[in-house]
């Protein structure tokens, strides 16, 4: 497998454009935007903006993060940015490409690695292919862009682009090619499914991909790429990509698992949801609102309420799906901008997303932090996760913001918890334990998920003249020739262990 290795190295941070920061070198007079303490719609603008990102990139390399992922910013008619009518152009309310080129000049500098969401399963009622046709019919040279129905394109009936109501019923029942004359993902009328069958389309998708990568981003996570069912486009998407720059990153989101596309000639990784699932089932205990997650799609029924023993074989099992290159490149959320947040997921338990956070910080993987966890920003579905950031730091939630901050350090200041093996060490009354190591350096984890002290032995092997470094979190070390502590409820340790307090 040949995965790129600055990801191994990095702590990613998620950014939702248009909540994340607005900057007034993006003029706003006379733009109808929310203001940016209300509560988020679903089209509603805050007027976010890239350069608002780089303003604030001191914040985020003082937080640890070396790799930025956003979600679309191309030119689109929604907030979100997923219908895309302009792909070479980023949209102007987000400071347009020159934005773009400013941004990826001062992240690099920074040794800031950026990637772009990359949709191109689908366009927008305003992708001038689409458009094209609904004018012309059956005369547009773009007829095979997409799917359309037969009686439209010869103009025996109307499209429905718009639908009205009893549209809408239609294709519910009927599906939106027949109901109102084009195939929509998922049916939904605003995302128009390209026909990736055809040539034309393969090679201006492919170019696009080219671009911006030949433009200076690190590489593209891809939108529900499994929709594009076919192997050999997402073998030719890499080669293409891979030829501009070897070592860009190529991250799909799969909800499941990815084995499929992660055979070294598609995708470098996943985003890892399973892992994500696992998370939220365990470490929110008798927190967890099943309610939150049981209306989001991808988890599917896999968010259930976990004991240790069963958060364990979990995460054997995600660790088993692929091999150490892959497994090193998983990008590793605990919630994104289509889930609920992980703090609204339990119920506001601050206790619950420092376990996480502490598990996620010293697993395998590239962790991915979604923009505002880290100040305890709360949220449930869409498009209440899409908060925007509260740059008052009056609102945030300093404790959380000083754990994260501190665990991405102990990760960046440990080679061995970015390349380091992994063992399990203990799994049972709700204390979960584990294990990296590297050349000598070993870093041990121990998460206590129950509602009591838990006194807990590991089979660590001590030298009695060198007592392990608490890392982060609270535990009270005891001597003797195993790693013996007593950690208090509900919360988490990592313990620093080296050649001169590990013994052989």
């Amino acid at each position: 497998m040949d995965t790129p290795k600055w990801v191994t190295d990095s702590v990613f941070y998620q950014i939702f454009p248009d909540r994340f920061a607005r900057s007034p070198r993006v003029p706003k007079a006379g733009l109808k935007l929310e203001a940016w303490d209300s509560p988020p719609t679903l089209h509603g603008f805050k007027g976010g903006d890239l350069y608002g990102v780089i303003e604030h990139l001191d914040y985020l390399q003082d937080l640890g993060i070396n790799a930025l992922y956003f979600t679309p910013v191309f030119a689109s008619a929604s907030n979100h940015r997923y219908h895309t009518y302009d792909y070479y152009r980023v949209d102007p309310l987000l400071g347009g490409n020159q934005a773009l080129r400013e941004l990826l000049d001062a992240a690099h500098v920074r040794g800031i690695r950026v990637i772009l969401d990359g949709v191109f399963n689908h366009a927008s009622r305003g992708f001038w292919q689409f458009h094209h046709t609904l004018e012309n019919g059956g005369a547009s040279p773009y007829v095979d862009w997409f799917h359309f129905d037969a009686d439209r394109l010869a103009g025996r009936k109307q499209w429905g682009a718009y639908p009205s109501p009893e549209e809408r019923l239609a294709i519910r029942r009927d599906g939106s090619i027949q109901a109102i004359g084009y195939q929509g993902w998922w049916n939904l009328p605003a995302l128009p499914k390209f026909n990736t069958a055809t040539p034309a389309v393969r090679d201006f998708i492919f170019d696009v991909a080219e671009h911006w990568i030949k433009f200076g981003i690190d590489g593209w996570r891809l939108d529900v790429p499994g929709e594009i069912d076919d192997d050999s486009f997402w073998q030719e998407f890499r080669r293409r990509v891979r030829s501009a720059n070897a070592d860009c990153y190529v991250v799909g989101e799969i909800w499941h698992d990815a084995r499929r596309w992660l055979q070294g000639d598609q995708f470098d990784a996943s985003m890892n949801y399973p892992v994500t699932a696992a998370c939220i089932g365990f470490f929110a205990g008798n927190h967890l609102d099943l309610e939150q997650t049981s209306r989001t799609a991808g988890f599917e029924g896999e968010v259930r309420p976990l004991d240790a023993g069963a958060f364990a074989d979990r995460i054997d099992w995600c660790l088993g799906l692929y091999s150490p290159q892959v497994t090193r490149v998983q990008l590793n959320p605990l919630d994104s901008h289509d889930t609920p947040r992980f703090l609204t997921c339990a119920r506001g338990d601050l206790a619950s997303l420092r376990l996480a956070l502490t598990f996620l910080l010293t697993y395998p993987g590239a962790p991915c932090i979604f923009y505002g966890d880290e100040i305890g920003l709360a949220g449930g579905q869409d498009p209440d996760c899409r908060q925007p950031f509260a740059w008052s730091a009056d609102a945030w939630n300093h404790e959380l913001h000083g754990l994260t901050r501190n665990l991405i350090h102990v990760r960046h200041s440990r080679q061995g918890l970015r390349w380091g093996d992994f063992r399990r060490l203990c799994s049972r009354d709700g204390v979960y334990a584990f294990r990296r190591s590297l050349t000598g350096e070993v870093t041990v984890t121990v998460l206590n998920a129950s509602e009591d002290i838990r006194e807990v032995e590991l089979e660590v092997p001590i030298r009695p003249d060198a007592a392990p470094k608490i890392l982060s979190g609270l535990a009270e070390v005891r001597p003797g020739p195993m790693l013996s502590l007593r950690i208090p409820a509900r919360s988490g340790v990592v313990l620093g262990l080296d050649s001169a307090s590990a013994a052989d």
